[in-house]
């Protein structure tokens, strides 16, 4: 990871959008803006809490160690996303890593400087207990789908999912480039059940699949595999 120079706009991170205007030019005074190349690494899982991270350009995964050779998906970050909150607290150690999927800017302010932004800024406050609130109910959503729902749902649910996150790109596939082994992390199971559990839809008519990329044909029947209700 290197400093890219060149910065970022000051208008796009969670942090900059929901300040205080008079609290720009702190931003602008403190941060610092890096560049990570694809699949680099930005903080690892045990690394100490140096400050937090926002991302400027790029798609992260946010993920954990699930055994020795397994990992777990419980997040991805894109455009204007806080990275690193999870950090926050008392022993002040990751308890997740964040990794590139693509090349990737990201901003970092440092511990005492976002404590600062914190104290001076209530609407970032609120808006910042509003996004784990949101963070918590998810994360409880998960764990109740890995202990309860068939994989096959997980698997529809993922791919819902990821296209709320990142909507379609101009083919009308799922915006992000993602492995099968991403994929299958992310939905808490197998490469080779992903596999194919993929092929099955594919068969289905419910998606059109390629490589990396994911084109949902028929929402409302992925809706009901995962469960989700129909409008």
């Amino acid at each position: 990871m290197k400093e890219n120079k060149k910065g970022c706009d000051l208008q796009t991170c969670f942090l900059c959008r929901l300040c205080m205007k008079e609290w720009i030019p702190a931003i602008s005074a403190h941060k610092k803006n890096f560049q990570l190349k694809k699949n680099e690494m930005l903080f690892r899982e045990g690394d100490p809490v140096k400050g937090i991270y926002f991302v400027y350009q790029g798609k992260l995964k946010v993920h954990k160690k699930w055994d020795e050779e397994k990992e777990l998906i419980v997040r991805f970050a894109a455009e204007g996303d806080i990275v690193g909150h999870r950090g926050l607290g008392s022993d002040h150690f990751y308890p997740i890593s964040a990794t590139a999927l693509e090349p990737a800017t990201v901003c970092f302010i440092d511990l005492d400087f976002f404590h600062a932004s914190l104290k001076t800024n209530y609407g970032f406050i609120y808006s910042l207990l509003m996004f784990y609130a949101t963070e918590l109910k998810e994360s409880e959503k998960n764990m109740r789908n890995l202990a309860h729902m068939p994989v096959k749902g997980r698997v529809a649910h993922a791919l819902l999912r990821l296209k709320d996150k990142f909507g379609y790109d101009k083919d009308g596939a799922i915006a992000i480039a993602l492995s099968r082994q991403d994929l299958a992390s992310y939905a808490g199971t197998t490469y080779e059940t992903v596999f194919r559990i993929i092929n099955e839809l594919v068969r289905e008519n419910i998606i059109h699949a390629s490589l990396r990329s994911i084109i949902i044909t028929d929402h409302e029947k992925l809706m009901m595999l995962s469960g989700e209700k129909v409008m």
